[in-house]
């Protein structure tokens, strides 16, 4: 199948979604699924049947490891200036 960004999450079929076990406790997380073309989608777990982001291995690969060197910290500390 087909997916493209913005697909309804319950339309992706019976895949396994998935959340850090940092999650916030409030249910305020995004889970992951993998999906059989090997794309990963993403989705707020608050709203299951809502719209799901799909992104190829290659560009998630290149966010986490972003995320990890801290490139987006300023954006949930409020310090520094985004794109510096």
């Amino acid at each position: 199948m087909q997916v493209e960004n913005g697909v309804s999450a319950g339309r992706l079929g019976n895949v396994e979604w998935r959340k850090s076990h940092h999650s916030n406790p409030n249910g305020e997380c995004v889970e992951l699924a993998g999906l059989s073309g090997g794309e990963v989608a993403v989705r707020n777990s608050r709203d299951p049947q809502g719209p799901a982001l799909v992104y190829g291995t290659a560009g998630l690969a290149a966010f986490l490891r972003a995320a990890k060197e801290g490139d987006f910290d300023d954006l949930v500390t409020g310090r520094g200036t985004a794109g510096a």
